[in-house]
């Protein structure tokens, strides 16, 4: 499973470095530290705490998150695999994409919950790229 440092997860959440320690100092997040001493937190559990942190409005609502190509980095909070077709959300800041792909798509992206993905959006289609 991916981990994620402080300022990774930071970027992720929409939010300062300073931010994200305050929350892991405060045990709103897990960490735990690699062998050189970095504080990093398990792609699942930064997942968990991206929604939490989306749905309690807790980001600066100020900021945007849409960049000049309308993609929105964020991390897979949750997939649901039909037989045919699959179901892909993402957590970018405070917004919440899913987009609706085939499941060969989900799994030739070998997407995982935790992991960090980019939704892009053009007119009403979504579309993901593995970051």
């Amino acid at each position: 499973m991916q981990s994620y440092a402080i300022g990774q997860a930071a970027r992720l959440l929409g939010v300062s470095p300073d931010t994200t320690r305050r929350w892991a100092d405060a045990g709103r997040v897990a960490t735990h530290r690699d062998e050189t001493g970095r504080r990093l937190i398990e792609g699942r559990d930064l997942a968990a705490f991206a929604i939490e942190v989306a749905q309690s409005s807790q980001v600066d609502e100020g900021i945007s998150y849409t960049t000049a190509r309308n993609a929105f980095p964020g991390i897979v909070t949750a997939i649901k695999l039909g037989d045919v077709a699959a179901q892909v959300e993402i957590q970018a800041g405070p917004h919440r994409l899913v987009s609706l792909l085939t499941r060969e798509a989900v799994e030739e992206l070998r997407l995982e919950v935790g992991m960090q993905a980019t939704a892009r959006v053009k007119s009403t289609s979504v579309h993901i790229d593995r970051t």
